[in-house]
């Protein structure tokens, strides 16, 4: 395995397990986790409280960016990446251990908020590190591609646990399934994490890191000098997120809830259709990449926050139509379009920080903002269906954060061809 490739899968490692606990934790909420952590409520409210306790990992993720922030631009970021690897897969492998709300009663949901939150938390200072690793290894003028490799994790991660899942569904009855299969993604996550281990082991320090280091340049107290000296920064680098998070949980997320708890089609079909726009996303992530180094990061997100909004008012239509083929062309779609502006976001949001506060100002970014975009969206989701009976309120929804990311990039000045610092 060559360097770069080497440096591009130690990228990229980390945001798959996030995303396989991501898309294994969403599949099974409202199947399996809204019975046996919240049995005691009917299956749409077990279904938001399930999703309730995946939003507590979102927001325990500031705390992840305050805390390791602050420790990569201090220590490194090989230092934390390894840390935060190792913090978070043992929190994924934990929930595959815990006991059900039959064996323990109330210990049983909280300490899969507890799990979640330490996830969170962990998560909170792997991102940013993740693009990084890459993102300064690399030449300047591919500095969009070499971010996105961090960016297919979450794709190759929800491709892995669909197709898991899938394999499981068919090899064993529901019942089996929901008594125990249900606990062997969690507790396979394990071999991802030694993978990733062993690639970040060879992995060397970042080059701008270690220039910093020789010159004793570190800042001592990166978090304040984000948020005193940074700040408007700050939150264009957040506000470009919330429009595509919110598109990706409607469709990793809701998207399962709704074909199967509110069309009655199968999960083999919602697994089969996520799985076909997970592997488009992989293609595509690192094309729009790349496709920024040439043409800039802004009219790349812009032309991805235009077709999302196009793409929402059509979206649920397609679904309603119960078409097998239909489905499926409207997810993968979907996915093809939300890289349209994952390509090019690492790069961006990196890009809007110099080096000695690059890891906590990218985390900052990426941690808050997280929990308005995509950590509530399923179950805001959930809530808006059960209110309205209707799905105009969704498609509203998606395109008001759509919006609020164009607000976001308009403000923001072209950083492709600028130097880091």
């Amino acid at each position: 395995m060559t360097a770069m490739r080497r440096i591009a899968a130690a990228s990229a490692i980390g945001t798959m397990l996030e995303y396989f606990d991501f898309a294994v934790y969403n599949s099974l909420a409202a199947v399996v986790f809204n019975r046996i952590f919240f049995p005691s409520f009917n299956p749409l409210s077990g279904t938001i409280l399930a999703f309730a306790t995946f939003a507590v990992g979102y927001v325990a993720r500031p705390l992840g960016g305050v805390i390791f922030g602050r420790l990569g631009d201090r220590r490194g970021r090989r230092a934390v990446l390894m840390t935060t690897l190792l913090l978070m897969g043992s929190a994924t492998v934990g929930i595959g251990l815990l006991p059900t709300y039959q064996d323990a009663g109330i210990v049983s949901p909280l300490l899969l908020v507890l799990l979640r939150f330490v996830q969170g938390t962990a998560l909170g200072g792997e991102w940013a590190g993740a693009v990084l690793l890459s993102f300064e290894h690399g030449a300047d003028d591919q500095r969009g591609r070499n971010g996105a490799w961090a960016q297919i994790g979450p794709s190759l991660g929800t491709l892995l646990a669909t197709g898991f899942l899938a394999a499981l569904t068919l090899a064993m009855p529901a019942a089996a399934f929901q008594a125990w299969g249900w606990r062997i993604p969690f507790l396979a996550s394990a071999l991802l994490i030694a993978f990733g281990l062993w690639l970040r082991t060879g992995v060397a320090e970042t080059p701008r890191f270690e220039q910093l280091r020789a010159r004793q340049a570190m800042a001592r107290a990166p978090i304040r000098d984000v948020l005193r000296g940074h700040w408007r920064r700050l939150l264009i680098a957040g506000g470009v997120r919330i429009g595509p998070d919110v598109q990706y949980s409607l469709l990793v997320a809701f998207t399962l809830t709704y074909l199967t708890g509110v069309l009655h089609k199968s999960r083999a079909l919602a697994l089969l259709a996520v799985s076909i726009g997970c592997a488009v996303s992989a293609v595509a992530v690192p094309y729009f990449g790349a496709l920024s180094d040439r043409h800039g990061r802004r009219p790349v997100y812009a032309a991805g926050l235009v077709l999302a909004v196009a793409w929402g008012c059509a979206y649920f239509a397609l679904l309603d139509s119960l078409m097998p083929s239909m489905i499926c062309f409207a997810v993968a779609l979907g996915f093809l379009i939300h890289a349209v502006m994952y390509g090019p976001q690492a790069a961006f949001i990196a890009e809007q920080f110099p080096t000695p506060v690059r890891y906590a100002g990218s985390s900052l970014a990426y941690t808050f903002v997280g929990i308005v975009g995509g950590g509530l969206a399923p179950m805001l989701f959930t809530l808006m269906l059960r209110a309205t009976g209707s799905t105009f309120a969704l498609s509203a929804y998606l395109a008001a954060a759509m919006m609020l990311s164009a607000v976001a990039l308009l403000a923001a000045r072209e950083t492709h061809r600028l130097p880091l610092d």
